[in-house]
């Protein structure tokens, strides 16, 4: 009998079908309990992705921005990417990327159009969360948004990133929030653009390689008065990506990688797919790849004394598995552009459900901040506590649900590829 999970209107969530790994060799079963138990307590294999092809013949290759990874865990731009010891840590736990906190663009004279997201705050709150289907979560809390330093000091954290990431697989990526124009407003910044990007591609110099980059549309976003018309927001989509390529172009410096990280509006599901149809229909000046899709808004929701918070949690998760099955059903078979999950990915099992929708890489946030009951894992920083219980989980974890997967697709092939399951039709 299949156990499903539902949103609160009773959509089916779920494409792995049983609410347990079942389909997954018990051999397999066996051998993550024992990994789960003793890398507990011993600390993971290095390199892991190694021991994943040799022990479980999983190929974990990944793809993010066109680039190939290694793994596809990524750190979602935040509170928990600002500081060179906080990649480094990364680094060390073996990340596939890691996403810079978002800078505020700014012009020659220091201007910032949307300064409002530089604020000096980074206290968060770690907090469990029930979505309206009753499926438990854990969703955090915090009042600041983008970088509020420097933007010298955000140029040094990419020189430094990079020279950490540097010969060990991880990827760094830098995150910026330019100039959107308001309802009220009827011109366009371009000097943000140009200023901003052309010192980001300096900072990612010398590489010889394109610098991946993500607009930020922030989840605080959906409650400012500039996302409150559907027009203006479409309009973003389609433009933002030409500017930053034109950007870029005129710097001279280097080549660019533009990504879209895509908000969830305070409008309905159809809007959503507005959204999608913008990017994919904007021809030459569509961006090179999009992240889907990050926070949820609650206008009314109180935090520290202010009004309007973001939230995470199943109702996230739920919302974008919903909408992106609607958005792989409209293009029937078409080609989507290359994308990068996000939401409420607690568990190995969240990530495949995004890996059959298309996705190639999973950028968290969250799952590196839980209390430290939640890891079962108690040497290493969170980062390596976190990718133990994403891996090994008996129950929820990435390797039980991928070999359950490829037993019920028909997905004999072996290793069983993570690329090739993205890309598969008969996953869809």
């Amino acid at each position: 009998m299949h156990n499903f999970k539902t949103d609160a209107s009773g959509y089916i969530m779920s494409r792995l079908n049983h609410s347990e790994p079942t389909g997954a060799p018990e051999s397999v079963r066996r051998a993550v309990q024992r990994d789960y138990e003793r890398f507990a307590a011993s600390g993971l294999p290095t390199p892991l992705e190694q021991y994943l092809l040799d022990e479980y013949d999983l190929d974990v290759t990944a793809e993010y921005a066109g680039v190939t990874l290694k793994n596809p865990w990524g750190k979602a731009s935040g509170q928990l990417s600002m500081t060179a010891r906080q990649v480094e840590e990364d680094v060390a736990a073996g990340l596939g990327f890691v996403v810079l906190k978002t800078v505020i663009a700014q012009d020659e004279h220091g201007g910032q159009s949307m300064a409002a997201w530089a604020i000096p705050e980074a206290r968060m709150v770690a907090e469990p969360i029930v979505g309206q289907s009753g499926e438990p979560g854990w969703t955090i809390t915090w009042k600041g948004r983008g970088w509020w330093q420097s933007l010298e000091a955000y140029l040094q954290l990419i020189r430094d990133a990079r020279k950490l990431g540097d010969g060990t697989g991880t990827l760094i990526v830098p995150s910026s929030k330019y100039h959107l124009p308001s309802p009220s407003e009827p011109d366009w910044r371009y000097g943000e653009y140009e200023f901003t990007t052309r010192h980001l591609l300096e900072a990612w110099q010398p590489s010889g390689t394109p610098m991946p980059l993500e607009k930020d549309f922030s989840p605080t976003l959906a409650g400012s008065d500039r996302s409150a018309v559907q027009t203006k927001i479409l309009e973003w989509l389609r433009v933002v990506p030409k500017l930053m390529r034109e950007s870029a172009q005129a710097s001279g410096i280097g080549e660019l990688r533009v990504g879209m990280k895509m908000f969830n509006a305070l409008f309905d599901d159809d809007f959503q797919i507005e959204m999608l149809k913008a990017i994919h229909n904007s021809g030459a000046d569509r961006p090179d790849f999009f992240v889907y899709a990050n926070r949820l808004f609650d206008p009314q929701r109180e935090f520290d004394g202010q009004r309007g918070v973001a939230f995470g949690g199943p109702d996230l998760s739920d919302r974008n598995l919903r909408v992106l099955d609607r958005w792989l059903a409209l293009r029937a078979g078409a080609s989507t552009l290359p994308w990068s999950a996000t939401g409420n990915i607690t568990t190995g099992r969240m990530a495949v459900e995004y890996l059959l929708r298309g996705a190639t890489s999973f950028q968290l946030h969250t799952f590196f901040q839980l209390p430290a009951d939640q890891y079962a894992m108690k040497i290493g920083n969170r980062t390596q506590r976190a990718l133990h219980e994403l891996h090994f989980h008996p129950q929820t974890g990435f390797i039980v649900w991928l070999h359950h997967l490829a037993q019920e697709q028909g997905l004999t092939g072996r290793p069983i590829r993570l690329l090739e399951v993205a890309n598969n039709p008969k996953t869809r």
